[in-house]
């Protein structure tokens, strides 16, 4: 049981990993520079682990049908993008992806641009990658599975923990600003980005199209 769950551990974070690595091209390919993309300090984006545990586990050993994985792979990543992006604006007040200038997007959440590419990289997880990904780690012993695990587990769990800090910070000093002119207010967080540590830089950098919610009581 112990080493079942170290294995999908390490399935969540190579494909966080993996998740990441895709982000940070795209913004070397799109802006020609390194931002650490992402939520936490580390090199991942858990949103891709879990996506990618989640269609692994839906998916099973029924790999016949290409166009049923390719469409609950869709399903899956858009329910878990929607919600994702749902409840970290609910928690801190900030909305950090908007989809409403592209076509067919719900809510601003999610679109159709999106969803096609998680269909497909769904499709080279199942056939290509996740076989490799198992045979890489199948290759551990029972010892070394278990202590790698749950060294990168520690590590994990503390950048959680940092990260977690600086997002609440954040909210803090959403709600510590007095005026209700949201654009104003948008101003005032990136000033305050940028006077502050590098930690919190990286959280702008990650997320320069970030938008503030603030209730105007």
């Amino acid at each position: 049981m112990m080493e079942t769950i170290c294995k999908y551990f390490l399935y969540f974070i190579i494909y966080a990993f993996i998740g990441w690595l895709m982000e940070v091209c795209v913004s070397l390919w799109n802006k020609h520079k390194f931002i650490n993309r992402g939520f936490l300090i580390g090199p991942y984006c858990p949103i891709y682990g879990w996506g990618s545990l989640a269609i692994i586990l839906a998916v099973g050993k029924n790999t016949t049908d290409i166009l049923a994985v390719f469409l609950k792979a869709i399903l899956i990543c858009s329910l878990l993008e929607y919600f994702t992006s749902y409840f970290m604006e609910k928690i801190y007040n900030v909305r950090w992806w908007d989809y409403s200038s592209k076509r067919f997007n719900i809510n601003g959440r999610i679109c159709l641009e999106t969803m096609i590419p998680f269909g497909l990289l769904a499709l080279l997880i199942i056939y290509v990658v996740h076989p490799v990904i198992i045979g890489i780690v199948g290759k551990l012993s029972s010892t070394a599975l278990i202590v790698v695990s749950s060294v990168i587990f520690v590590v994990y769990l503390i950048d959680n923990v940092v990260s977690t800090y600086i997002l609440f910070k954040i909210k803090g000093k959403i709600k510590s600003e007095r005026k209700d002119n949201t654009e104003k207010i948008k101003k005032y967080i990136e000033k305050w980005f940028q006077e502050n540590t590098v930690l919190y830089r990286r959280i702008k950098n990650a997320f320069p199209k970030f938008e503030i919610f603030r209730k105007i009581k």
